[in-house]
């Protein structure tokens, strides 16, 4: 299964990146996951699931522990890994 997830931490800071966001950069763009993507307001990563679950994990633990009073997330499933899932967004809903 592949997922992707979009995360943001907070409090921002405009004019320096807050230490838990420099934590969370570095989390995902060191875990191995495809198409990381990295900015001021929001941040994705795909790849496999144990993966992507595995930085989540960290994600969470770590960035609070430096001082996120926030982080929001969200999980998707992209795909089985060609096993013959649905598309994304044309799964059952339920």
């Amino acid at each position: 299964m592949r997922l992707r997830v979009e995360f943001t931490t907070e409090p921002f800071d405009l004019d320096e990146a807050p230490a838990h966001a420099v934590v969370a950069r570095e989390i995902v763009t060191g875990a191995e996951l495809d198409a990381v993507d990295v900015g001021p307001f929001g941040n994705t990563a795909e790849g496999d699931a144990d993966r992507v679950l595995s930085a989540v994990d960290a994600l969470l633990r770590k960035s609070l522990a430096a001082g996120a009073t926030r982080v929001s997330l969200q999980v998707n499933v992209i795909g089985d890994g060609g096993r013959g899932g649905a598309p994304e967004g044309k799964g059952d809903a339920t």
